[in-house]
């Protein structure tokens, strides 16, 4: 997969997401330093959510569109999206400062219209955001357009994602990333699943990745060691300028310490090479090797009291211990002599 001039694959460096979302409570300035702080602290890309209230629900007070078991408790869909939407006028201006800071920027569209207006700014890939899995014809749609498609399953099922896949195939589609989700505001960590990744790979044949509602930075760390490509966390420029994700986003601080920690664990990862490295081989000067422990004479038979396997590793290898004990020393050896093959 390639979104702009950053490949996803086995090969390459994890694609961090910065993930905007309502971050920037509904001042453009605020949206536009949060671009900048993400490039700051070491994200590849910044999404965008674009939807309006009236394009994701509607206004109505009966009891189905109250919501409830999360940290928007009584609230209104309409009045949490209507506090949380990104102007769609500010796009344009968001994805120039992404480009002038060198980030890729991309976004979640929540129905056509909002593809329509993507398409037109040229992004790159689109993200289906969990609670949208389930929406077959806007994921058709999105996958029609031939970019790649970020699948995030927060709510789904196994058939939920064979339906969402085989849309995607339907359209000829299938430069598909699977993000295990935990739709929980913030998730806890028991919740996480993380064993999941390798399972998206193997049994979907998709790139796999994260996308993180946890505090912290142990869940995209275990991610990438389990062969997460795409790690993707909301972030903020600080916590006290409120909005409805402001209390499970990452400030600039905390994401530059998620992202350094996932690169060591890239490089902690490596690869499997049962050649050791040069400094490995330096560090074989402390194993083990054959070696005089008491002076020998030429003729004196040789013992376990005058040749032992010890430390350093300069001499031959243990394993030809029993081969020499018994035999007769051909020359003088004093202790602390190496043997040699």
């Amino acid at each position: 997969m390639k979104i702009a001039n950053f490949t996803i694959d086995n090969n390459a460096p994890v694609f961090i997401i910065a993930e905007l979302s309502a971050n920037h409570n509904g001042n453009l300035s605020v949206a536009l330093e949060t671009v900048r702080a993400a490039k700051r602290a070491g994200a590849d890309a910044i999404k965008l959510q674009t939807y309006t209230a009236d394009t994701i629900t509607i206004d109505c007070d009966k009891e189905d569109f109250l919501i409830k078991g999360t940290i928007w408790d009584g609230k209104k869909l309409y009045d949490l999206y209507k506090d949380a939407y990104t102007p769609w006028e500010w796009h344009e201006e968001i994805f120039d400062c992404a480009k002038e800071e060198g980030l890729i920027c991309f976004s979640s569209p929540f129905d056509k219209s909002a593809v329509d207006l993507l398409e037109n700014l040229n992004v790159p890939a689109y993200k289906i955001a969990s609670f949208e899995i389930t929406d077959i014809p806007l994921i058709e749609y999105v996958a029609s357009k031939g970019k790649p498609v970020i699948l995030s399953t927060g709510i789904a099922t196994s058939e939920d994602i064979e339906l969402a896949l085989d849309a995607c195939g339907r359209m000829g589609n299938h430069n598909i990333a699977l993000l295990k989700c935990t739709s929980s505001y913030p998730a806890p960590i028991e919740e996480a699943n993380m064993a999941m990744i390798p399972d998206f790979k193997e049994r979907f044949n998709v790139i796999p990745g994260l996308s993180d509602h946890t505090l912290g930075i142990t869940v995209p760390i275990v991610a990438t060691t389990l062969g997460a490509r795409i790690i993707e966390k909301h972030f903020i420029l600080d916590r006290s300028i409120g909005g409805p994700d402001a209390s499970f986003s990452m400030n600039e601080e905390e994401f530059t310490e998620m992202v350094k920690a996932v690169r060591e664990a890239e490089k902690a990862i490596g690869q499997v090479n049962y050649e050791p490295t040069e400094k490995q081989k330096k560090g074989r000067g402390f194993s083990r090797s054959l070696y005089a422990v008491n002076d020998i004479k030429k003729g004196e038979v040789i013992t376990e009291d005058n040749v032992r396997s010890i430390r350093p590793g300069f001499g031959m290898h243990p394993k030809f211990l029993n081969e020499i004990l018994g035999r007769k020393a051909q020359r003088d050896f004093t202790k602390g002599e190496r043997f040699k093959k």
